[in-house]
């Protein structure tokens, strides 16, 4: 390269990580002949070892006065591109390399690019390199690489806990403990982890904490990155696919390769009461095994319709996420809604422009999307929620609580098997309304009570074995003094 090669143009240069060693020959050759450059920043190791002859301007003034990173970079960008159309050019100087961990870099060429400016680019050694040395690791095949500035914002880890992750830019104390928050959603407290700091230079240290320790680390420095070690296997939910689909290949089991949605039909909805009965019995453990089972039966369906070219999980996940973010204007968007009647609103008012925008014009009733497969006490009491949001509704308890006595009449006079049926009908669902003003779950609240009649009358069984007898043998008052023992030990 020659002097010539920058006239009008932008040359984007890799200081490398910061050892002058590891500085390359091409980085060296063109930094002697040139009279300037100007640095992303000064704080670098390798600054102090620039050829004495060049003059070296930085734009750490940015930084200082502006409150983001984003306005940082965007001016660092607007000072490049107006440097690079001098008859001179400019050189800009950036850590490791201009493509690694690198913001500013590859918005400056796209944008010369567009508007004709020349722009070359030596490559730097990045600090990946020394990174992985110093810690003695491959990162092939798996190794995850994430910034630690969006890391630290996010809600949960984006990536799957299976495979080794380096994070990025580990500057501060404060950046550590907020990606320690997020990996905490995942990783218990005394999951080991590695703090590399600045690898491949003189002050290189690689401290081995356990996570709640990281943010603790007197080394924290512009130069920080942490190894984060992969779990054991069958932590993500993509191995959890590849099981499935591995079930369902030809070298899978011959029960999982003949099952369809339909024959799945009974499977799915005894699993979703399994989860029930483990929300009834409050007990988390069982919860976490019956959750899995419903997965199992999510995933199973999807790889069924990917095999038959339905649709694929990536459809399922981006259906939801784009449904959960749109139905959520004033979460993700502008809108503002003080209370959680105006959200239920909103969200009716958004299902229906997405029924238009789907091209359904027939004009379909509120309670026409409630399942038909629901248990009979959950379906009433989904219809009356829905039918009270558009003021279907009394305005206190006291007509309610009468209608169920009303009812209750109504059954009583009833003259027939029929009308009976009807009536007692009528009766369950105006108890049903009744919890639903008591803000009580009708169809939880009647499972519960079948739950306390089972133990109970089990305990009655229990204590005719225990005397010798058959239930059968036994009269009504022996066994009610049972049952009351019973609810006693309850």
């Amino acid at each position: 390269m020659s002097k010539q090669d920058l006239l009008g143009g932008i040359t984007i240069l890799g200081l490398g990580p910061g050892n002058p060693q590891h500085l390359t020959r091409a980085a060296w050759d063109w930094l002697c002949q040139i009279p300037e450059v100007y640095l992303r920043t000064r704080h670098h190791p390798l600054v102090s070892a620039l050829p004495s002859s060049l003059k070296v301007y930085s734009f750490d003034e940015f930084y200082e006065r502006n409150e983001t990173f984003e306005g940082v970079y965007q001016q660092i960008v607007e000072r490049v591109l107006e440097l690079g159309q001098r008859p001179a050019g400019v050189t800009y100087a950036v850590p490791g390399h201009p493509y690694v961990a690198e913001a500013t870099c590859p918005e400056i060429v796209r944008r010369a690019r567009t508007v004709g400016i020349p722009v070359q680019v030596i490559e730097g050694l990045s600090f990946l390199e020394p990174t992985f040395t110093a810690l003695g690791v491959d990162p092939f095949p798996q190794m995850m690489l994430v910034d630690a500035l969006e890391l630290g914002f996010a809600y949960h880890p984006i990536f799957p806990p299976s495979v080794p992750v380096l994070i990025t830019q580990i500057y501060s104390r404060e950046i550590a403990a907020n990606v320690k928050l997020t990996l905490n959603e995942v990783y218990p407290d005394n999951y080991p982890v590695r703090l590399v700091h600045a690898a491949g230079t003189e002050q290189q240290i690689v401290e081995d904490l356990l996570l709640f320790e990281i943010d603790r680390s007197s080394q924290i420095g512009l130069l920080t990155a942490l190894f984060l070690p992969a779990m054991e296997k069958e932590t993500s939910f993509e191995e959890f696919q590849s099981l499935i689909a591995h079930l369902r290949s030809p070298e899978g089991c011959p029960w999982d390769r003949e099952q369809t949605h339909q024959t799945l039909r009974t499977n799915l909805l005894e699993e979703a009461y399994e989860v029930l009965t483990a929300l009834d019995t409050d007990d988390p453990t069982g919860l976490r095994e019956e959750l899995g089972d419903l997965l199992l039966q999510i995933v199973l369906h999807t790889q069924i319709a990917s095999e038959l070219g339905e649709f694929k999980m990536t459809d399922v996940l981006a259906g939801i996420h784009r449904k959960i973010v749109r139905r959520h204007p004033h979460v993700f968007g502008e809108l503002k809604l003080d209370s959680s009647d105006r959200v239920v609103r909103n969200w009716e008012a958004l299902k229906a422009a997405e029924r238009r925008a789907n091209g359904e014009h027939e004009v379909k009733g509120l309670l026409e999307g409630v399942p038909k497969a629901l248990p009979a006490l959950a379906q009433a009491q989904a219809y009356q929620t829905r039918a009270a949001r558009v003021g279907f509704d009394w305005r206190d308890i006291a007509p309610v609580v009468e209608k169920v006595h009303e009812e209750l009449d109504e059954l009583l006079y009833a003259s027939d098997g029929n009308e009976r049926e009807n009536e007692l009908g009528d009766l369950l669902f105006a108890v049903v309304n009744l919890a639903r003003w008591y803000r009580v779950d009708a169809e939880s609240a009647l499972r519960r009570t079948n739950e306390r009649f089972y133990r109970r009358f089990k305990y009655i069984e229990e204590k005719a074995r225990q005397s010798g007898r058959d239930l059968h043998q036994m009269s009504l008052e022996e066994m009610d003094v049972f049952w009351e023992e019973a609810k006693g030990l309850e």
